[in-house]
């Protein structure tokens, strides 16, 4: 599990770097957004992998039984964060292109 897991994080990341070089504003707001999932699952997958285990602690059990509530609601938060950041981008985009006439990250054609 850990395997797919860290193989995931690094083509989600790797994918993201990628298109986030490339010269065209969508391709590069596709690529913050494949970054910020890699991120995410980072940050969810430092909370014990573990399926089928409560997020809540009750007396007298041992805690290494439960899974880290707090990862969950960090990646949570993230993923309304990048879709506002995202429904932003894409704001900016259509009006650079409308202002420019060109969807080109420096304006011009190559």
């Amino acid at each position: 599990m850990e395997l797919v897991i860290s193989l995931s994080i690094g083509v989600l990341a790797g994918s993201g770097i990628w298109l986030l070089l490339r010269p065209r504003s969508f391709q590069v707001i596709i690529g913050l957004s494949l970054i910020s999932y890699a991120v995410n699952l980072f940050i969810f997958s430092t909370g014990r992998l573990k399926s089928d285990a409560a997020p809540i602690l009750e007396t007298g059990r041992d805690i290494a039984t439960y899974a880290d509530p707090v990862p969950q609601a960090l990646v949570l938060t993230a993923i309304v964060i990048g879709f506002a950041m995202t429904a932003l981008f894409l704001v900016v985009l259509l009006a650079s292109r409308g202002l420019t006439g060109t969807d080109h990250v420096d304006g011009r054609e190559r």
